[in-house]
């Protein structure tokens, strides 16, 4: 089916259905209406590479995360591949490893002008060369970020959810507050462990213990508990800097025979 048998089937010019398909707003509803209703009928797939040729637009955005295997990694692309469908978009997935070599592979698709935009999970001493490599392609980099503000980034405040959770488990009654840290190249490693620090001093806590996990995994995060439980002054709280890294430790905590509070 092509493009010029659905503007017959519709009774509307062939310029109409192409504005139809390219979701101009200069349409009259009712004509949209009858192209929408033949394009239904007649099951029509528009030709995407053609398209993508006479709008200069991919309708593709590459979307490059630091580690698929990481629950935070994937559930962040579940969300965004949600938002770009509702607006249009499609995402090309690649599984960059932090790994500039594999990053810079991944991009040259920008030279060929096959996607949009691109989303980025780097770490953040990665972000200079990155910036060379995309150049004024629109960017958007996820958790990390620059404070120079050159890349539109989006996140949390890694200090006040540090302090936060610092804060609630001390509000339980817990003493010996442990981190589970990461990669401190990572600025959100950096950051909250210092937001750790900020609110034990603000609570004139001097007990602190903190033990970096080699990589962000469920096998390093119970290394680093049984790290820590093999210390003179065992923690009687942890707080580790991702799910990953929790989920090992407290493996490690249930495998030395202790209790898991549920708090």
């Amino acid at each position: 089916m092509s493009i010029q048998k659905i503007a017959r089937l519709a009774g509307v010019s062939v310029a109409t259905v192409s504005r139809v398909l390219n979701n101009s707003e200069t349409v009259k509803d009712k004509n949209r209406e009858k192209v929408l209703q033949a394009i239904k009928e007649s099951k029509y797939q528009p030709n995407l590479l053609a398209r993508q040729l006479r709008t200069a637009r991919s309708s593709m955005i590459l979307v490059l995360v630091s580690d698929i295997s990481n629950p935070f990694c994937a559930e962040l692309v579940k969300g965004i591949e949600e938002q770009a469908e509702q607006n249009g978009y499609r995402i090309l997935l690649c599984n960059s490893g932090s790994d500039i070599a594999r990053s810079r592979s991944s991009l040259q698709l920008l030279a060929g002008k096959m996607v949009d935009g691109i989303i980025t999970m780097d770490a953040f001493s990665k972000l200079p060369e990155l910036t060379q490599l995309i150049g004024e392609t629109p960017w958007v980099q996820c958790a990390e970020h620059a404070d120079s503000g050159h890349i539109s980034c989006v996140g949390i405040s890694d200090i006040d959810a540090s302090r936060h959770l610092v804060c609630y488990l001390a509000g339980r009654g817990r003493q010996r507050i442990a981190l589970i840290n990461h990669d401190l190249s990572y600025k959100y490693a950096r950051v909250r462990q210092q937001g750790y620090q900020q609110e034990l001093d603000a609570q004139h806590r001097h007990w602190q213990s903190i033990v970096y996990a080699s990589e962000l995994s469920f096998q390093a995060g119970k290394k680093a508990m049984g790290e820590l439980l093999q210390g003179k002054d065992k923690p009687d709280a942890v707080f580790a800097v991702s799910d990953t890294l929790a989920a090992g430790a407290m493996s490690a905590i249930e495998q030395a025979g202790l209790r898991v509070p549920q708090d």
